[in-house]
């Protein structure tokens, strides 16, 4: 029986002048990479626009990430008991179980899901002073991002979850140079005789095309989710991470692009990154960057494959430029066609 299977995502996406995804100071992030300046766009930025994709689907079980834990398992309890004192109970839940809390809320920013909170509403409100009995709800029933992207808890460290999805930096193909827009606004209601501005400043920004990659542990996420929701999680994965975009000075660049390709593979061996194609910074061309970087992406797959790396089990392309590699199709039709590849996979490796 196969036991390892993993789903790598490889996408070429070029943004227009925008900054993303600031640093301390409010420049775009960069990296240095093969020796030059790449524009970065963090994993954490990225993920945050993953999850933010998933709460807009409605059919979709997203968890919270958040100090209050405590107004989440106190709505639950208003909801079964509003004649309790749920302010109360609902700490001495999380406190049971094993998370520190106070009137500002836990300690640190805490994952937990709505049938997690439910469950501890329902033992608090029976009165339950089993402290493993609260523990064991906080582990059950994780919701499909918290089962993606893992929980790390410092007080409890048995409710933490380990990550089935790993998110990488997105970087350029090429080299960067940020460039500063100096800007001015106009004071509506100035005097006439004043001709100034009613501010200035500058704003950091570059252009680019990103390498994003991403890969998901199937069989990690099959055992906390079960089979069929695991390949309807990997799919919802793959919809959002193609087309999700962090919101950093959106209103500013309207930077909201769309992947110029994309590159899907199932794997029965290990995960895969293949930023190697660009360790070479793709040089300027009367081309731009799209074109070159497919053609490298493709080369470098080829050569992993037939020097270090089995070829994948199932490749899927989607748009122009990487059909060496497998034929394209839709977007739609790709991830329809992952979702079954993932679905028949699990029935053969008897995952429940």
């Amino acid at each position: 029986m196969n036991k390892r299977l993993y789903v790598d995502f490889h996408i070429l996406q070029t943004v227009p002048p925008s900054c993303i995804n600031r640093d301390d100071t409010g420049s775009p992030k960069t990296a240095v990479y093969g020796g030059v300046l790449r524009a970065r766009v963090s994993s954490q930025a990225w993920k945050h626009a993953m999850r933010a994709a998933f709460a807009e689907n409605a059919q979709l079980d997203v968890g919270k990430r958040t100090k209050k834990a405590a107004e989440l398992v106190k709505a639950q309890i208003l909801a079964l008991a509003p004649e309790l004192d749920a302010d109360k109970l609902a700490k001495k839940a999380l406190e049971n179980a094993g998370i520190k809390s106070d009137d500002k809320g836990t300690k640190a920013l805490f994952f937990m899901s709505a049938a997690q909170a439910k469950a501890l509403a329902e033992l608090a409100v029976e009165g339950s002073a089993d402290k493993k009995q609260y523990r064991d709800a906080l582990k059950a029933a994780p919701s499909m991002d918290m089962a993606l992207f893992g929980r790390m808890v410092a007080d409890e460290p048995s409710l933490n979850y380990d990550a089935a999805a790993q998110v990488a930096h997105s970087i350029s193909t090429h080299a960067v140079q940020n460039e500063y827009d100096y800007f001015t606004a106009v004071d509506d209601c100035q005097a006439e005789d004043n001709a100034g501005a009613g501010h200035l400043g500058t704003v950091e920004y570059n252009s680019s095309t990103l390498y994003r990659y991403a890969t998901v542990n199937v069989m990690e996420l099959a055992g906390q989710l079960g089979a069929e929701q695991a390949a309807e999680t990997v799919r919802a994965f793959g919809e959002a991470f193609l087309f999700s975009m962090p919101t950093g000075k959106q209103n500013t660049f309207a930077n909201r692009t769309l992947p110029d390709a994309v590159y899907v593979t199932l794997r029965e061996d290990q995960p895969v990154n293949l930023c190697g194609a660009f360790e070479r910074a793709v040089p300027r061309s009367a081309q731009g960057y799209a074109a070159p970087s497919k053609a490298a992406l493709a080369q470098y797959a080829q050569q992993m494959y037939s020097s270090f790396a089995e070829a994948p089990a199932q490749s899927f392309t989607v748009g122009s430029g990487l059909e060496e590699l497998a034929p394209a199709q839709t977007a739609k039709a790709m991830l329809d066609a992952l979702e079954k590849a993932v679905r028949d996979a699990l029935a053969g490796n008897e995952v429940g």
